[in-house]
């Protein structure tokens, strides 16, 4: 769609059924928007057409707005002049008709051909689909890669547009994008393959030339790489993604928490509230992208909940200080050990951790681990790690701060008795200055 057209010519030629490919979408926005051609030739007041010019666009606005959500602030318009000797080619004589998209946000006006190419396009299709739908005939669709101007969100857009709009029609599309590939509905997906343009040997006859199959064992890594990130995408937008999420490190962390949480509970005292979705994302230096991500979701609730070293103090700051959460919302084990440096190890006791590591590392150790043996440092795992560059333990095995988690996690009726006051009084406070948030 090109967003403007000459009344007079565009007239001319349906009636000679000689129509250019623009001309089929602007019809098809010109009966979306419930107006007739000769309508706008033949009004006689200037008022009558300025008020049906407007509910078009009012029409249109609602119409196109409904499937595309990554910007509510336009609006459609139309202009009816007549043409100007300095109008494009073609609009130079006669009625010419504008569509131009205002945007509220920006206060300016342009017209829908200056608009992005996604923009265009699914303008274009959603004005050409209207006029196809009005005719009552059945129809195939087939569209090769119909996503490829349009970005993840618009993708999204067309995805709900297609089951809303067309589910009374067969479609068919090819993608390379996972964005066009609905998890929801695996069933519709067949895999295209041609294996001789991948294979140097020359193949049986039965296996030549392309292929259409639902088998996914069969498809190659780059075919598959679309169903994999639409996979993914959906795993981590439901497993570790929610209303409220909760960002911590790491796997450690999806240990602990839960697990003192619980036995809080048992305590009946203050426990982690499930409104909460833990969503681990490996350390202060991704936090920021991560929450980023997060951020650019509408309606997500984020907090966190890091270990805290020197060198990463100004990272954590800049949570806030750039505007990606609100400063309440940014939380650190040091703020409830009142230590200028804290991982989640430092919530416990510092004798009991020991115990804790030296259990879950029992048969590797060269000797039991005592607060006395360790070198000086404000976090209790530097310490370890400290100690055991000199004392390795045998058969190379290495320190890991899952494997302490793992072990109390598994024995909680053992180590649960073991938390003194002062440990579960700091992750009460946490979990009471997390549920302050919801």
């Amino acid at each position: 769609m090109e967003g403007q057209v000459n009344i007079d010519a565009l007239k001319q030629r349906q009636a000679e059924n000689r129509l250019n490919p623009s001309d089929h979408p602007m019809l098809g926005l010109i009966a979306l928007a419930d107006v007739e051609i000769d309508q706008i030739l033949n009004s006689q007041k200037t008022q009558d057409l300025k008020n049906q010019l407007e509910g078009a666009g009012n029409y249109l606005s609602r119409q196109i707005l409904k499937y595309w959500s990554q910007n509510k602030h336009i609006s459609l318009r139309f202009d009816v002049r007549p043409a100007k000797a300095g109008d494009p080619l073609g609009m130079q004589t006669g009625t010419n008709l504008w569509a131009e998209v205002y945007d509220s946000a920006h206060l300016v006006t342009v017209r829908v051909g200056t608009r992005s190419r996604g923009f265009i396009w699914f303008f274009s299709f959603l004005a050409w689909f209207s006029q196809q739908k009005n005719s009552d005939s059945n129809l195939i669709l087939l569209l090769d890669e119909p996503g490829l101007f349009l970005h993840a969100k618009a993708q999204r857009d067309l995805l709900n547009y297609i089951d809303a709009e067309l589910k009374g029609h067969q479609v068919i599309y090819s993608t390379h994008s996972p964005f066009m590939v609905d998890v929801k509905h695996f069933d519709r997906i067949r895999i295209v393959r041609d294996r001789s343009m991948e294979e140097d040997r020359p193949l049986p006859q039965e296996e030549e030339g392309t292929k259409v199959f639902t088998d996914i064992l069969k498809a190659d890594e780059g075919t598959l790489f679309p169903l994999q990130g639409a996979l993914a995408y959906d795993i981590t937008q439901t497993l570790f993604v929610g209303p409220n999420s909760l960002v911590i490190e790491g796997v450690s962390d999806l240990v602990y928490l839960p697990v003192i949480s619980d036995w809080l509970q048992k305590l009946r005292r203050t426990a982690l509230d499930p409104a909460w979705t833990l969503s681990p994302v490996g350390g202060v230096d991704k936090a920021p992208t991560f929450i980023a991500l997060f951020h650019a979701q509408e309606g997500l609730n984020i907090a966190t909940l890091l270990d805290l070293q020197s060198k990463d103090k100004q990272k954590v700051e800049n949570l806030y200080k750039q505007q990606l959460m609100k400063q309440s919302h940014v939380m650190t084990y040091a703020d409830f050990t009142k230590t200028k440096e804290a991982d989640i190890e430092d919530m416990f006791d510092p004798q009991l951790y020991l115990e804790l590591v030296n259990e879950a590392y029992k048969d590797d150790l060269q000797a039991p681990l005592a607060p006395a043996s360790l070198p000086p440092h404000t976090r209790i795992v530097v310490r370890i790690e400290d100690y055991l560059k000199a004392n390795a333990m045998k058969n190379g095995v290495v320190f890991n701060h899952f494997r302490p988690a793992a072990h109390m996690a598994t024995h909680i009726d053992v180590w649960g008795p073991k938390l003194d006051k002062p440990t579960l009084d700091r992750f009460e406070e946490a979990f009471k200055a997390l549920n302050a948030l919801l």
